[in-house]
């Protein structure tokens, strides 16, 4: 097959036949599977164990002894927030935006959101006590006094409390603070607690393999791993669950780190949560199984990678983005020595970077609805200069510590809400009134090559192709300077299209500027003046089907890690197609050093 070649380089650089050494990677990626949510016989598997963990014969199953002490006690790897302890500790358990008083309430009351639920379920207040109140009496007299309260509420099985990944992250929590909930003098509280711990891990026996693949199947085998490594007796539970837990990482990790999902957020927690569980063997003096460093040297590496300048991961597929101090903490508890990975051969994110400059790329569909949220962004791309954002997307809403408002949630899964190209202000992922993605995007093909003359990519996507008979391709360049990022749009008409006639469509290619960045339009209203926060100026060229293109200014946002939204600005440059083609030519060069 001929190569495809990327936007032309600067004059002075080597010709693209030189003998200088060259990586290159080609391929395509497929949604494959359906477009719909959680299939029907996922929601009729569910239904029954939900009917079958509320048997008596369920129950006689988790009968049992319960261990008399635990053999050791993992590290939180996740620092609790001391804020919101300090909350607890005044009687209030906040959480996504919603406050409960803990003077007289219930953890399963249905007027509580759902998040909130989950976040009280899982138990993951214990880590903000603990970091609220080092001294370790004071956090027990504000701990154990919720747990017993929680476990006089949901001693027998709830199927939201006793939702298999809940039970995974609480038995990790109990496990890892074990302090703060069993230093009772009370000895009937402490065998309480001791045989909730055992109970769950029995559920957990049969209720975690029963799980489709998922992150929340990985969380759930993780804590039934820290079980059967901390309570006496449990080699076989430790084996057998380790076992499962290699198959099914295989599956959600992708060889390049990325997550099947295609959420990075997805990522940062599954590390984390395996760095707690990794933890386990080390706290009983045994050595780490090696499926624990081994995945966290391709998933750190992988997030790595998508972080821009400033250490922030976008928002990608649903969830908010992530905060440069959760990207450092993970590369250091993880240790892993990897590089960033470029190449997004499996994950479908590129990284391209030089000098000071990072620019990422989603050249990959998007997930499918049963596995993440999704957004209609496919071949969107993010900018740095440093630690200043210069292109960016709108955000992400999943994982805030508060919801947004889900007209806004939901507008920022549009294409409009992407640096990258729309036809017909129609996104190129359908996403249904209820929320999932439904056809659109089914395959994108990509090719990347890197040597000493920068970096190209050529990347295109069929997301209109059924509806307008079109290609969308995206095509950039980036210098070994890192100073000059060109590209190229393209509409082409799609050669296997099933639409014989295709009426022109207006498109909107959309640049939305990271917080901070000023634009001014230049005099031929081709371009524009970009002068971001830290002083640096960047020029933006247009040329549109070969004449000049026109740059309008508009309003946007930024939706930071904690949630904030800022008032930014987007560059859109706006055409129509003609014979259902299209070719937009741009440029961003930075001015001086």
């Amino acid at each position: 097959m001929a190569r495809k070649t990327g936007p032309r380089a600067p004059e002075d650089a080597p010709p693209a036949g030189s003998t200088a050494e060259t990586q290159d990677s080609e391929g395509a990626l497929l949604r494959i599977g359906g477009t719909t949510g959680g299939s029907l016989g996922d929601r009729l598997a569910t239904r029954a164990s939900v009917a079958l963990y509320n048997t008596p014969l369920h129950r006689l199953r988790l009968r049992g002894r319960f261990p008399l002490k635990l053999l050791g006690v993992p590290e939180d790897p996740v620092p609790g927030d001391a804020a919101i302890g300090e909350r607890i500790v005044a009687g209030r358990l906040i959480h996504a935006g919603h406050t409960v008083m803990t003077r007289d309430f219930r953890f399963g009351d249905p007027a509580h959101p759902a998040a909130w639920r989950d976040w009280a379920n899982s138990w993951a207040w214990l880590r903000d006590i603990a970091a609220c109140l080092p001294d370790r009496k004071a956090a027990a007299a504000r701990a154990e006094p919720l747990v017993a309260r929680w476990l006089a509420e949901f001693g027998d099985y709830d199927p939201a409390a006793w939702r298999a990944d809940i039970i995974g992250q609480r038995l990790l929590l109990a496990l890892g603070h074990a302090p703060l909930i069993l230093s009772s003098a009370d000895h009937v509280y402490r065998s309480a607690v001791l045989s909730a711990i055992a109970t769950w891990a029995r559920h957990l026996d049969r209720a975690a393999f029963r799980l489709a693949d998922s992150p929340g199947k990985a969380v759930a085998l993780a804590g039934l791993y820290a079980a059967g490594t901390l309570i006496p007796g449990g080699e076989a539970r430790s084996i057998n669950t380790l076992a499962a837990l290699e198959k099914l990482l295989g599956t959600l990790v992708l060889p390049d780190g990325g997550m099947a999902t295609r959420t990075p957020r997805d990522g940062v927690l599954l590390a984390e949560w395996l760095l707690f569980a990794a933890g386990c063997a080390p706290a009983i003096r045994v050595r780490t199984p090696a499926l624990f460093p081994d995945t966290l040297d391709r998933l750190v590496p992988h997030l790595k990678s998508l972080a821009l300048g400033d250490g922030i991961i976008g928002g990608w597929h649903g969830a908010a983005s992530v905060p440069a101090a959760t990207l450092d903490r993970l590369e250091k508890r993880s240790a892993s020595g990897n590089a960033p990975n470029r190449n997004g051969r499996w994950s479908g994110y590129h990284r391209l970077s030089a000098g000071k400059t990072v620019l990422v790329i989603d050249a990959g569909p998007p997930p499918l609805s049963r596995q993440a949220t999704g957004h209609a962004g496919t071949l969107a791309f993010e900018l740095s200069d440093g630690a200043d954002r210069l292109i960016t997307n709108c955000g992400g809403a999943g994982g805030l510590p508060q919801p947004l408002d889900p007209a806004l949630a939901g507008g920022l899964r549009t294409t409009a809400a992407h640096s990258t190209l729309v036809i017909d202000e129609t996104n190129s992922t359908r996403i249904s009134a209820k929320g999932p993605l439904g056809s659109g995007v089914n395959e994108v093909s990509f090719q990347s090559r890197r040597s000493e003359e920068g970096h190209w990519l050529d990347a295109s996507h069929d997301g209109y192709v059924k509806r307008f008979g079109m290609i969308v391709r995206r095509q950039l360049f980036l210098s070994p300077d890192g100073q000059d990022l060109r590209g190229q749009d393209s509409i082409e008409p799609a050669p296997k299209s099933l639409l014989k006639r295709r009426p022109d469509r207006s498109f909107n290619i959309r640049f939305h500027l990271g917080p901070g960045v000023a634009a001014t339009p230049t005099a031929d209203g081709a371009g524009a003046l970009l002068k971001l926060p830290q002083g640096r100026v960047w020029a933006l060229k247009t040329r549109v089907d070969g004449g000049p293109g026109t740059v309008a200014i508009e309003a946007s946002i930024w939706v930071d890690p904690a949630g904030t939204v800022h008032k930014t600005q987007a560059l859109v440059i706006s055409g129509h197609t003609q014979q259902a083609a299209a070719s937009i030519s741009w440029s961003f060069k930075r001015a001086g050093k």
